[in-house]
């Protein structure tokens, strides 16, 4: 809803629900667990600011303009900071910056020949924490909790690397402030070592930074690799300097780390074009950064300047685009998909995008690839859309290698070797954006996906080997192509699987002998074995029309399937079938495509798939093991011979696959969608679209009464 059309009942009740999705927000964020990226979080604050700005009488007392992060959740001692922690207003644009040092100069009332000089750097992507140092002894070191309390996690902060537990030649009272963080590379080996121990990982390096710091015992915080960069000053019993970059380089001879990337900058242009730098090295640093913090660096002007609200007047932070990064695309591999598609995917430098650590981005296809002129060591912007996989929008070609060399697409499969092909569309004369495998039942990338699409009710339909099963099998070796499926039992009898005389496919029957479980001679599952058994048995005789279905053969469905099983009606028919289309000019090419339902997609298809040696092999393997019934022979005068025929919902006489069959023995010709081509549709229960449309196209429709007079007749 626009803040602009809004009646104050309604900017009321939505100023309630940003405070609490904001606090929410603040909570999960301080948790180490947040709920929203930070384009969204900065979104509601912009939104909430608009509407107290619009009805100001309306602000809350619990308003998020007035809030600094969120109260402190009580695991910790609290402690109460002697100068607020606070937080920073945002800019996204130039114009935000220069309006930022404009209302800088009105409120001082500097000439407009006065320079403000600032001191830019980056914003680190981490957990803000302040250490309060007496007679140069740290005594505590707390998190910002809600900008006024904080929690005290002294013990935690004195395990981070770069947190001097003492200083020397300081003043009585040093209260230091800065961003406790966690580089990529440590983070990235965290996160395995704690995959490999089998416990939660963390989303991000800010998050595992958070995480670390706020454990309640010590010693996992110091096996954690935090850091720690220098930013800011709290309390001060004396000035360390006249300025804020004087101050910081005090404190560096003191021990405490600060960002290289730090710059004073004499004018808004100048810290402009460091923003900008800053940027385009994004990708090369080793820490995350979300943007770049501007800092009048005069400390007399901080102290007039004040804050407003929860935000000092004297800095800002220029956020970078939220959904948008730069990196560097270290390598290109090509990913294999269940349909054999080869998918170009750029392995990246990780990166923080949207909240969310990036280290892969696709590449979508070959044509992508050369329009965009990607080559491994780029340095490349990529895009994050939500959930959806990012993609890399552009090259920076001024950041491009010397050496690096333009990509060569395969034009084999990765996976297995066969040919990867571009088919050609028939229609419009051009070739598939796409390059396939035609490995098929022999590709590994593919062949699971295959396997479960074999066994599908739609296709051979075992009953009792569903998606795990299959993945089970195929990790223990029991099933790698089709034509192992029918020799399991008898390999099962033979005890070909068994492990230290026990077969992976039974489960025993386990009893406690002396504090221990162990497993007994009864099995427990028999009968579903045996049922899988009957099933895999029965699927010997599926009709020849399902068995080509089954096979995965791209453009190959279960009606197409059909007319190739009455046209090639038996096994050694359709391999031979392969054979001849491997020949272009062979009269079965022209022959296969006249077939009506047919055409140049599937012939090439089929082609492809019997031109890999391994594949026909597979499929001869398969054929020695079943003897498909033929289809039914097809009544040429029948009384739908010749017909198009549609069937669309429930039929309550016969499922949808038995109206099918039937219609094909009848001389129909079964199509899935309504157009102007057909010529019934037989509309069952439900029916749906489907029947709509053939209503509005003036075509016959049958209900179910009708279809079964002509199907029994």
């Amino acid at each position: 809803m626009n803040e602009k059309t809004m009646t104050e009942a309604e900017a009321a009740k939505r100023l309630e629900e940003i405070a609490l999705l904001m606090e929410q927000a603040d909570r999960a964020y301080e948790e180490a667990d947040p709920i929203m990226t930070d384009a969204e979080y900065d979104a509601l604050r912009a939104e909430n600011l608009a509407l107290e700005k619009q009805f100001p009488h309306l602000k809350r007392p619990d308003s998020p303009s007035e809030k600094v992060g969120s109260v402190p959740s009580g695991r910790f001692p609290k402690v109460r900071h002697a100068r607020p922690m606070l937080s920073l207003d945002n800019a996204f644009t130039d114009e935000d910056v220069f309006d930022f040092v404009e209302r800088v100069r009105r409120f001082l009332g500097l000439d407009d020949n006065e320079p403000v000089v600032m001191v830019a750097e980056p914003k680190i992507d981490g957990l803000s924490a302040s250490l309060r140092y007496e007679q140069g002894r740290l005594v505590t070191g707390a998190t910002r909790g809600d900008g006024t309390i904080g929690e005290d996690v002294t013990p935690n902060l004195m395990t981070v690397e770069g947190i001097p537990h003492t200083i020397e030649n300081a003043p009585d009272v040093v209260e230091v402030r800065g961003e406790v963080y966690m580089s990529k590379p440590d983070f990235a080996a965290m996160n395995a070592a704690l995959e490999e121990a089998g416990e939660k990982t963390f989303a991000n390096p800010r998050n595992a930074a958070a995480g670390s710091l706020r454990q309640k015992d010590s010693t996992i915080t110091a096996s954690r690799p935090l850091k720690f960069f220098t930013h800011g000053l709290g309390e001060l019993s004396e000035p360390l300097a006249d300025t804020f970059s004087g101050s910081i380089a005090v404190l560096e001879t003191l021990g405490f780390p600060v960002n290289p990337l730090a710059k004073i900058c004499e004018t808004t242009d100048e810290a402009l074009e460091h923003y900008r730098r800053i940027e385009e090295q994004r990708a090369t640093l080793d820490y995350d950064i979300d943007g770049v913090v501007y800092k009048v660096n005069r400390l007399d002007w901080q102290e007039r300047l004040g804050f407003a609200g929860r935000s000092p007047r004297w800095a800002i932070a220029h956020k970078f685009p939220a959904e948008k990064a730069t990196t560097i695309l270290e390598r290109i591999e090509i990913q294999v998909g269940r349909t054999g598609a080869l998918t170009p995917i750029a392995r990246l430098a990780p990166v923080t995008v949207g909240g969310v650590v990036v280290s892969n981005a696709t590449l979508h296809n070959q044509d992508e690839i050369e329009r965009l002129d990607v080559r491994e060591g780029d340095t490349v912007e990529i895009q994050r859309a939500g959930d959806v996989i990012p993609q890399v929008l552009r090259v920076i070609p001024e950041k491009r290698p010397k050496d690096a060399k333009p990509f060569v697409f395969p034009e084999t499969c990765p996976a297995c070797g066969s040919p990867a092909v571009r088919e050609l569309n028939e229609r419009t004369g051009e070739r598939d954006v796409v390059r396939r495998c035609t490995g098929g039942l022999i590709c590994p990338a593919q062949v699971v996906e295959r396997l479960k699409h074999f066994v599908s009710k739609g296709a051979m339909d075992i009953e009792g080997l569903g998606e795990k099963q299959i993945e089970e099998f195929f990790r223990l070796g029991i099933v790698r192509e089709p034509a192992d499926i029918f020799t399991i039992e008898e390999r099962e009898r033979a005890g070909t699987f068994d492990v230290d005389g026990r077969s992976p496919l039974k489960s025993y029957k386990k009893k406690t002998v002396k504090g221990e479980t162990v497993l007994t001679d009864e099995v427990t599952n028999q009968k579903s074995l045996d049922n899988l058994f009957a099933s895999i048995e029965a699927a010997r005789r599926r009709p020849l029309g399902r068995v080509i279905a089954a096979l995965g053969i791209r453009h190959v469905g279960s009606i197409t399937a059909n007319l190739l099983a009455q046209r090639y009606p038996s096994k050694e028919a359709f391999l031979e079938l392969g054979e001849k289309l491997q020949d272009p000019e062979s009269p079965a090419r022209a022959e296969l495509i006249s077939i009506d339902g047919l055409g140049e997609a599937v012939a090439d298809a089929l082609r492809d798939f019997f031109a890999e040696e391994r594949n026909v092999a597979a499929v001869k393997r398969l054929f020695a093991q079943i003897d498909p019934e033929p289809p039914e022979a097809v009544a040429e005068d029948g009384p739908l011979s010749g017909k198009s025929i549609v069937f669309t919902g429930s039929l309550s006489e016969m499922t949808r696959d038995e109206a099918k069959a039937i219609a094909t023995r009848l001389g129909a010709r079964v199509v899935s969608s309504v157009s102007k081509k057909t010529d019934i549709v037989v509309a069952g229960d439900k029916a749906g679209s489907k029947e709509k449309k053939a209503r509005e196209l003036g075509l016959e429709v049958w209900d179910e009464a009708k279809w079964l007079s002509v199907a029994r007749s």
